[in-house]
């Protein structure tokens, strides 16, 4: 039973991970969130993964910055940011609805709000 809940632990941490690693490309998709779970779910199932995510380049300083101080790079800010603009000019260059848009800006600059007024790294 142990061992199979130590299991479902470790599928979750990749599952988390590849959401993770998908966020970065994605800019609708959270990065840290994800990558928080995975560290948190590969603690409970594997200690070296666990350790490989926290001292991964990216990764780990990521999780770390979030930890100690609530923060997220100016970096990572930029790139939020500039993502947010690319998924809005696409939507407006297919003509989405404008109740769709109306909404996509309001989310959109939620999270911008946000993303925002985290601490730097």
């Amino acid at each position: 039973m142990k061992r199979t809940i130590k299991y479902i632990w470790l599928l979750l941490g990749f599952i988390t991970l590849g959401l993770a690693i998908l966020g970065v490309l994605l800019p609708l998709l959270p990065t840290v969130p994800f990558l928080l779970l995975a560290s948190f779910f590969f603690a409970k199932s594997s200690e070296k993964l666990h350790t490989w995510l926290l001292n991964h380049e990216l990764f780990g300083t990521m999780i770390s910055d979030w930890h100690e101080r609530g923060a997220i790079s100016k970096n990572a800010k930029y790139f939020a940011t500039l993502s947010i603009a690319l998924v809005l000019a696409i939507s407006l260059f297919m003509a989405v609805k404008p109740l769709v848009l109306s909404i996509q800006i309001v989310l959109l600059s939620m999270v911008l709000l946000f993303i925002w007024t985290r601490p730097n790294e």
